[in-house]
């Protein structure tokens, strides 16, 4: 771990009145990292074999001083870093050196702002997976008191480690370093960290992503599990919320969760969709009518029993839909194990299903955006790619 700090006059850049800027070269584990002194000088006035200014530079000694100063500044860094064990490279001692200088924020206050102005900016769900994120790196750290400037390549191999030994799905970690380099980026925008830091040129997130297995079922079995039947009264509800979402475009639970009778106008289903706040109008069909009078409670505002009117703060509401979800999806799991279908069955598999239904009925991958809601076409690609590769498959049989 071999680490210098020495004085060098740049020959590599000429300033306008010709002279060279003298700069502070740090050298840890072969990288380099240039840091300006603030002064340029004459060439001649410099002798290059011993990296100090000659007997007759002007301002030599002034000079002499700066270099001697910076140059303990940094030894005392370096000396406090190995002393309490941390690691850093070239570049984060530079930065470590400077940050009291330039009034830098740490890593918890960056986060704990974005997630209050994500919360004031209504986007709640993104805030939340921002938390998330939060709380994993906390207990990857034990404390997020550093600066970004410390999350070099090593550092983040070292994170994937720790969430690889969890045993999170790939997609999952994905989602974290995704979340965490849009962090960093808003770190870099209000100058917390330099982006001669940012260590995602060479931790390439793009790696960490696979391909999910197909998540849509055939018209045939979609009506094997609406028409179940089960001694355990419980088991209705889940195939209820399952038939509506099909029936309704595939809308998400968390909308569902929160329709009210507002929600419903000359037998349409008009709401703002939660994710993207994008509005959504789709024709009530006659199953999901007769969903919603079955539910029908007239000292509830809500058309599902999801939530009530005991949930009033944006905390129990999400509570109360996150334990609601996982009760309905653990139980839609155990029907299609019961009926022995190729998938684990969930809430999102009907809104898979009635993606790729629509698209083989013809449907246009447009049309099945709107109806969706997506923010662009080529996510609803995405929802329809089983399809599509099903399409191939048929298609090369007539090579036969």
């Amino acid at each position: 771990m071999a680490i210098t700090v020495k004085a060098v006059c740049y020959k590599s850049k000429v300033l306008s009145n010709n002279e060279l800027p003298l700069m502070l070269r740090v050298t840890k584990d072969r990288k380099l990292k240039y840091v300006s002194l603030g002064i340029s000088l004459n060439p001649t006035h410099w002798d290059f074999s011993k990296n100090e200014p000659k007997a007759d530079c002007p301002n030599r000694e002034y000079i002499e001083m700066l270099i001697a100063d910076k140059i303990k500044e940094y030894s005392a860094k370096i000396i406090e870093l190995k002393a309490t064990n941390q690691e850093f490279t070239s570049t984060s001692l530079v930065e470590k050196v400077n940050v009291k200088h330039t009034n830098r924020k740490t890593v918890e206050n960056v986060f704990q702002e974005h997630i209050t102005f994500l919360i004031k900016s209504g986007r709640k769900s993104y805030a939340l997976s921002v938390k998330q994120l939060y709380n994993s790196l906390k207990e990857f750290s034990h404390s997020l008191d550093f600066y970004f400037s410390e999350m070099d390549v090593a550092w983040l191999k070292r994170y994937e480690l720790f969430l690889r030994e969890k045993r999170l799905a790939e997609n999952t970690i994905g989602i974290r370093f995704r979340t965490l380099r849009a962090i960093y980026n808003v770190a870099m925008e209000e100058d917390a960290v330099s982006t001669d830091c940012y260590p995602f040129r060479k931790f390439k997130v793009a790696r960490l992503h696979q391909d999910t297995i197909k998540r849509a079922l055939t018209k045939t079995d979609i009506e094997r599990v609406l028409q179940f039947q089960s001694s355990n009264r419980y088991m209705r509800f889940p195939i209820d919320i399952f038939a509506f979402t099909y029936y309704c475009g595939g809308i998400n639970f968390i909308d569902i969760a929160n329709l009210t009778q507002a929600n419903i106008m000359e037998n349409k289903l008009i709401y703002k969709r939660h994710k993207t706040g994008k509005l959504i109008k789709i024709p009530l069909q006659p199953q999901a009518i007769e969903l919603i009078k079955k539910y029908h409670n007239a000292e509830s505002p809500y058309l599902f029993p999801i939530l009530s009117p005991f949930h009033k703060t944006d905390e129990q509401k999400a509570n109360r839909i996150h334990k609601v979800i996982t009760k309905v999806n653990d139980r839609l799991k155990q029907i299609g194990k019961a009926l022995n279908l190729p998938i684990p069955l969930t809430t999102y598999v009907a809104r898979h299903s009635q993606a790729t239904v629509m698209k083989k009925a013809g449907v246009s991958t447009a049309v099945i955006r709107e109806i969706m809601g997506h923010s662009s076409e080529r996510v609803t690609q995405i929802y329809l790619d089983s399809f599509d590769n099903e399409q191939v498959d048929e298609a090369m049989k007539n090579l036969l």
